[in-house]
């Protein structure tokens, strides 16, 4: 699993697999599911991310106190 902040586009990603999407549903605005060919649910983007997001999550992965992906979290906590 991994989260990607993009500031420019003001866009957040939270991808659960690394298998290619194979259909996006935007379920609310600015809101977007990635399914796997097997409609297996692999991500959600949040666009506008800034507006939706609590100012506490944003604070802090602005300031990288949040993981991008779960194996940076491990490398840099068993090192």
């Amino acid at each position: 699993m991994r989260f990607h902040y993009d500031k420019k586009k003001d866009a957040f990603y939270l991808r659960f697999d690394e298998r290619p999407y194979a259909e996006s549903d935007e379920v609310e605005e600015g809101v977007i599911l990635d399914y796997s060919r097997d409609r297996k649910l692999i991500g959600i983007e949040i666009l506008n991310a800034s507006q939706r997001l609590s100012p506490a999550f944003r604070a802090q992965l602005l300031r990288r106190k949040i993981p991008l992906s779960v194996e940076e979290s491990i490398l840099r906590h068993s090192g």
